[in-house]
């Protein structure tokens, strides 16, 4: 990846470092979006999609390390952190949290480059990345993925919006686990307000169509203390 494929995310309090990063870092070639703190990062994560999070530790409310922790059980895009302490206990609290790199401040422009451009070169390329099948296979089922509809033989099972959006959510993720906050935010997009308590409402659901057994699932697990999977044969 380059950097005039990437889209990156600053999250900083500090206004006028937060203004001078997305000026310094627009002007080098990246797609430059910004938060001011842990919260509003959010509601940017839940509707965008992100190749990098330049992230500060030191933040009022929800600290940077915290923030990393709780985000690394959803996510695997890449964080580099930005502190005023330099510390190696604050280097290896942030790097266990999930962090890919540490950057203490105050720190020269060209170094925070490097460094993004290194994270950057890590990643595996577009084309490289392996596709889900188009076609799933749960038991006696099969899921289309192309065209969101799942059968049984050659008779079609009815889903509903929220049971085939469901779908289409796992079957992107194949044997990936996926939390509720972030079924949550997914289902949310379209303006209904969902709950985790509805997500798990629609899991069962969902598992009374897809599993012989729906106390026993075997297709779409839970995965205890980081959500749901879709684990096709």
């Amino acid at each position: 990846m380059t950097e005039a494929d990437a889209h990156l995310l600053i999250v900083d309090d500090d206004e006028r470092l937060r203004g001078l990063l997305c000026k310094f870092l627009s002007r080098s070639g990246f797609l430059v979006s910004a938060a001011r703190d842990a919260g509003h990062a959010r509601r940017l994560l839940a509707g965008l999609d992100f190749d990098l999070v330049v992230l500060d530790v030191m933040m009022p409310g929800e600290d940077g390390i915290a923030f990393t922790r709780a985000f690394r059980r959803e996510r695997h895009t890449p964080i580099l952190l930005l502190t005023a302490r330099g510390e190696t206990e604050q280097r290896i609290a942030g790097l266990e949290a999930g962090a890919d790199d540490y950057l203490a401040k105050p720190f020269e422009p060209r170094e925070l480059l490097l460094r993004i451009n290194a994270i950057l070169r890590r990643l595996p390329e577009a084309d490289s990345v392996a596709s889900p099948p188009a076609v799933l296979q749960l038991g006696p089922l099969a899921y289309d993925v192309t065209r969101g509809e799942l059968w049984h033989g050659d008779a079609p099972v009815r889903l509903t919006s929220t049971e085939a959006q469901l779908m289409r959510l796992f079957a992107a993720r194949p044997g990936e686990s996926i939390s509720r906050a972030r079924l949550v935010a997914d289902l949310g997009r379209d303006g209904h307000q969902v709950q985790e308590r509805a997500v798990d409402v629609q899991i069962t659901r969902l598992r009374r169509k897809i599993e012989a057994d729906p106390k026993h699932p075997r297709y779409l697990q839970t995965v205890r203390g980081a959500g749901y999977m879709l684990a096709p044969d």
